[in-house]
């Protein structure tokens, strides 16, 4: 059984997660549109089912999430995930990931892309897809969006070295730091990407209440622990500790399963913290002050970053991207796909 199937109790367990989503019914076509991208961008190479980032069919979650949005933004959105998922892929599995001294550098490359609008001459593919993706992403939104979304790349860069450095020198995080440190790395700005795949863009006196921040950090932790469960063979087999399954199971002594059930058991606290977070939003005089029609606007991302589990749980559950590699040398039409644990 693959590891992210594992976290499919849940749906029956959390009444927000029982409903499944909506698919935007250009599926297949943004599928084709974003994987011609990523080719022609030098993300992916030959068959896309020879690499973790080609079999991750990221529009599969894209279509969850916006079921109906314009095809054109949900394809953006598509290729954020595609960048996202490269850069995580050098970060895990080449030398590079361990050199905190590259990471930041090659961060510092590609946000200096981000503020100038364009990459320097040379630039490898990270660096011309992420300015290429924020020319079309940013041009509708307002500076005070911009700088929030350069803030969370800033916290993403941030992550990554630290994480870097955590390889290097052995030194795993506790599992009560764990979650803090965790948010950074998982990219906290493509949350940010909601409003502009929508259309919307929230007003800061709301993005800046207590209850708004509490439901974007919940909503970054839920995601991020459920890709730890369903990373965890496959990291574990890089020898990578750096993930909530593997902090449990070293530091609570946990068998494998014991420790995703324990995981799983934090993913439903913040499934509740996510409830309680979009309840809370209510009572803020930030919110009750909006217009209308702006509210009907922040409802409208609200209503996304709760989608965003239940989204996540049917992709991860499909994608190829935490599957084993397919045994091309075993000529039949039906191959079972397991992976051990421990």
């Amino acid at each position: 059984m693959l590891t992210s199937e594992l976290l499919l109790p849940l749906t029956w367990r959390v009444p927000s997660l029982s409903a499944p989503c909506r698919v935007h019914e250009g599926l297949w076509a943004v599928g084709e549109e974003t994987t011609a991208w990523a080719r022609s961008r030098g993300l992916v190479f030959g068959d896309t089912d020879t690499s973790r980032l080609g079999r991750g069919r990221f529009e599969r979650l894209a279509c969850r999430l916006f079921p109906d949005a314009p095809q054109a933004r949900v394809a953006l959105f598509t290729r954020w995930l595609l960048w996202l998922f490269a850069f995580d892929d050098l970060r895990d599995e080449t030398p590079f990931g361990g050199s905190a001294t590259e990471v930041d550098a090659l961060y510092e490359e590609m946000t200096r892309a981000v503020r100038r609008g364009s990459p320097r001459a040379g630039a490898g593919p990270l660096e011309i897809t992420l300015a290429e993706l924020w020319r079309e992403t940013s041009g509708g939104m307002s500076g005070e969006w911009r700088r929030r979304f350069r803030i969370h790349l800033e916290w993403h860069r941030q992550g990554c070295v630290d994480e870097a450095v955590g390889r290097r020198t052995r030194a795993l995080p506790s599992l009560e730091d764990y979650p803090r440190l965790r948010r950074r790395t998982n990219g906290p700005f493509m949350l940010d990407l909601v409003e502009p795949v929508l259309g919307v863009e929230l007003p800061e006196p709301l993005v800046r209440t207590r209850a708004w921040q509490r439901l974007f950090d919940r909503v970054n932790d839920v995601t991020a622990w459920c890709n730890d469960v369903a990373s965890y063979p496959h990291e574990s087999g890089l020898g990578d500790s750096c993930n909530y399954v593997a902090l449990a199971v070293g530091e609570l002594e946990l068998e494998p399963l014991t420790a995703i059930t324990w995981v799983s058991e934090r993913i439903e606290e913040g499934l509740a913290g996510m409830a309680e977070a979009a309840e809370a939003l209510d009572s803020e005089p930030a919110w009750r002050e909006l217009d209308p029609s702006v509210r009907e606007e922040a409802d409208r991302v609200v209503d996304t970053l709760l989608a965003v589990p239940r989204a996540q749980l049917d992709w991860l559950v499909e994608s190829g991207r935490y599957s084993p590699m397919p045994d091309t040398s075993v000529p039949s039409p039906r191959r079972r796909m397991s992976v051990t644990l421990g």
